[in-house]
């Protein structure tokens, strides 16, 4: 059965806003940001998803760890960044429709943090808030029945990506299918259903926003719980989304210069392409200035020239060691 929710005008008019921010995302070149800014927004997101968990490493901690350096930091604090890390440095292996990848995804995100990461809980649960019980999940006999029709929705329903990726982080929370690491796992999912139509949500830290405001978050959950569908859920989730596009385009706000084309064309591993390929990406440049990029690229060692005037090709180097 599809999960329950109303598309309400605010979640209209969010989706629009979202989608045309989108469109400028991409004609900006800002779907693969700079290698430096994905590292930030990276650690960022650890940071913040993490910290809603209680983890109190820093973002300065967390940058360490991801350059193999040795901190001081509570053990349990550092599995978990270390474990992150490792989710998040290889997002594209994960299939966010596969349940099989969903549990991979928990073992190697709880390893070493909890008994039996990986597999769905063996008992009933409840969220206790001070003496009052905030969230009764339902009881774990139905946890696998009730997380296959969930992975049927999200491979059967013809309902957007931005939909789908807010009734799934709700509905995964509501059944509660782990003992812990739900929290996180729904905001990884959420972010790989995503990705899947829209790579710049691979480097979005939307977590960041939801870590300093968290009642408002939990807030939207226990709506949705009262109200039994998820449009509470989905419409907070798609303002957090809204602001945090905003937030990239007002940080991006430029013209591109001549190494942002390049950075941005070498993430897109071409590794063949001619000067009208390269001005195929960037439509509004003239033909010498694409000349001058390239010419740039070949200093810089970022690929080689093959042929020469018409018949030239550019091969991209893809190991260091390549010459």
């Amino acid at each position: 059965m599809k999960p329950p929710y109303e598309i309400t005008p605010k979640i209209l008019s969010l989706i629009t806003a979202i989608s045309e921010k989108i469109g400028e995302v991409n004609a900006n070149f800002l779907n693969r940001p700079s290698p430096k800014l994905r590292k930030q927004n990276r650690i960022k997101t650890i940071h913040s998803s993490l910290k809603i968990e209680g983890n109190t490493l820093t973002e300065q901690q967390i940058t360490a760890l991801l350059e193999n350096k040795r901190i001081i930091g509570p053990k349990k604090d550092v599995v978990e960044v270390l474990n992150a890390i490792d989710i998040y440095e290889n997002l594209g292996t994960y299939s966010p429709r596969s349940e099989t990848f969903f549990l991979k995804a928990h073992q190697q995100l709880m390893q070493n943090l909890i008994e039996n990461p990986g597999e769905y809980r063996k008992k009933s649960v409840g969220i206790v808030k001070g003496s009052k019980v905030e969230h009764l999940a339902p009881p774990y006999e139905n946890v696998p029945f009730l997380m296959k029709d969930l992975f049927n929705y999200l491979k059967n329903e013809d309902d957007i990506e931005l939909i789908k990726s807010c009734v799934f982080h709700y509905e995964m929370e509501f059944i509660h299918p782990f003992l812990d690491g739900n929290g996180r796992m729904g905001r990884l999912w959420q972010t790989l259903i995503l990705m899947e139509k829209y790579p710049v949500f691979e480097f979005l830290p939307f977590e960041t926003l939801i870590s300093k405001d968290q009642d408002k978050y939990y807030k939207a959950l226990s709506e949705s719980d009262k109200s039994g569908q998820s449009t509470a859920f989905i419409e907070y989730m798609l303002n957090v989304i809204d602001i945090t596009i905003s937030e990239l385009l007002n940080f991006n706000n430029r013209t591109l210069s001549e190494k942002d084309r390049l950075e941005y064309f070498v993430s897109l591993s071409k590794t063949e392409f001619s000067r009208k390929d390269y001005m195929n990406v960037f439509k509004a440049i003239s033909s010498a200035t694409a000349s001058r990029d390239l010419k740039q690229g070949l200093e810089l060692n970022l690929f080689k020239k093959i042929g020469e005037k018409n018949k030239t090709v550019y091969k991209l180097i893809t190991d260091i060691t390549e010459n």
